[in-house]
């Protein structure tokens, strides 16, 4: 038997800014009168979702701001009932939604851990078993004590985190609470949810919109668009139509976006853009093939030892990669004037996505910063990928060999000798 069961619901909110307590009255007479009154708009969040989870099943929630993923977990949680429908929940929840709203400010760690966990059903001896381990994890051995409007917001999310993680509970209702704390603590949170996963086999359902970590968690992932599910299956398949919305959406707001520069003033970027493999200017570049990264600047001053520089990052500034110039151009003097600068680009193996080009100038012998710049240009790479390739940003020019310690065996041939020749 399905473990949670959403039955065609519907959720509906109305349109329109809050009345004075005048036209409440007015409305309310009317009422009364049986005069019928003005219809207000509705929304949608939700509109006829339905589906079921089994137990132990990881079950991610993805799509764009607006889709109805967090209205979905209110229903889940009970925090919200739905408008019409229903949602049948077999066994306790432990809904991890805006960690550490619920801390009292003016109560210490200590009294707020033993709140909270008698808030999530904890019993009183439950809580003082696991007490240690939930400041322990939060990181607040030195704060327990001090209440809770002296800690940062980072340690308040820590502490909530902590003791909603720490309860006995047969379904976990995860809204984007991975991304809390600092880098090291965000590693912490998601080792407590794979453990949570793959050792106890809770029953999770995560709302993220980082799709790396829904990838990797999930068993299954549902896509919501305008409070509708739009695709429900593999989390492969789901996040790969995610990421080709997102695409689209992000080219088509790449003409809004706005780069990120500083100069010393003695060299301006005019121009820049790319050429495929027949040298034709293009925005779309075939994934494995080559091309070439144009870029033209203006000289106001005599430069000297001069290295460029280029890189790609994702629309979301991770950067993937870099490329300079000082191994392949000795640049002792540039002149006054425009130039173009030109670099070659063999077998392109950026997998198709969308991804924004940076370009960076330094010069002289202590290789000063005339020019930076990030998020540039916006670019797309398309084409097939091999079966080889599943996921990530870069394809490997890679082979498999198996040997059994005389013979090496490929995929096409049989070989004699060291399998790494």
């Amino acid at each position: 038997m399905a473990i949670i069961e959403v039955n065609h619901v519907t959720k509906e909110y109305s349109l329109g800014q809050l009345q004075s307590l005048k036209h409440t009255i007015q409305r309310a007479a009317a009422k009364l009168r049986g005069q019928p009154l003005p219809e207000r708009p509705l929304f949608k969040a939700l509109n006829d979702v339905d589906f079921k989870v089994e137990a132990g099943e990881v079950l991610g929630i993805i799509g764009h701001n607006g889709a109805g993923k967090s209205t979905l977990l209110k229903m889940l949680a009970q925090i919200s009932v739905p408008t019409r429908g229903n949602v049948k929940i077999h066994g306790k929840v432990a809904p991890l939604i805006e960690v550490g709203a619920g801390l009292i400010g003016d109560l210490t760690g200590r009294e707020n851990v033993f709140l909270n966990g008698a808030i999530l059903g904890m019993p009183k001896a439950e809580i003082k078993k696991k007490f240690d381990e939930i400041v322990a994890f939060a990181e607040l051995e030195e704060f327990i004590d001090t209440p809770i409007k002296r800690y940062s917001s980072g340690m308040s999310v820590r502490l909530g985190f902590a003791i909603a993680t720490s309860v006995d509970a047969d379904i976990l209702i995860v809204d984007e609470v991975l991304a809390v704390g600092d880098l090291a603590f965000q590693r912490k949170c998601f080792d407590r949810m794979e453990d949570l996963i793959k050792r106890q086999n809770k029953t999770v359902l995560l709302v993220s919109h980082n799709i790396r970590q829904v990838q990797r968690l999930c068993t299954r992932v549902i896509l919501l668009d305008h409070g509708r599910i739009n695709q429900d299956g593999a989390p492969q398949a789901v996040c790969d139509s995610f990421y080709e919305q997102s695409d689209a959406k992000i080219n088509a707001n790449a003409a809004h976006a706005k780069a990120r520069t500083r100069t010393s003033g003695d060299l301006e970027l005019m121009e820049l853009g790319f050429l495929d493999q027949n040298g034709q200017k293009t925005d779309h570049l075939s994934f494995n093939q080559d091309c070439m990264i144009q870029f033209k600047i203006r000289v106001y001053q005599h430069l000297s030892d001069v290295t460029f520089g280029f890189g790609f990052h994702t629309t979301d500034f991770v950067y993937l990669t870099t490329h300079n110039s000082e191994e392949q151009l000795h640049i002792n003097y540039l002149p006054l004037g425009e130039h173009d600068v030109l670099c070659k680009i063999a077998r392109l193996a950026l997998l198709p996505g969308i991804y924004s080009l940076r370009f960076g100038v330094t010069a002289g012998q202590a290789a000063g910063a005339i020019f930076y710049g990030e998020n540039l240009k916006h670019f797309q790479v398309v084409g097939d990928l091999p079966v080889t390739v599943r996921e990530g940003f870069f394809a490997l020019d890679a082979q498999w060999l198996l040997t059994d310690g005389k013979d090496t065996y490929s995929r096409d041939i049989a070989v004699a000798g060291n399998p790494m020749s």
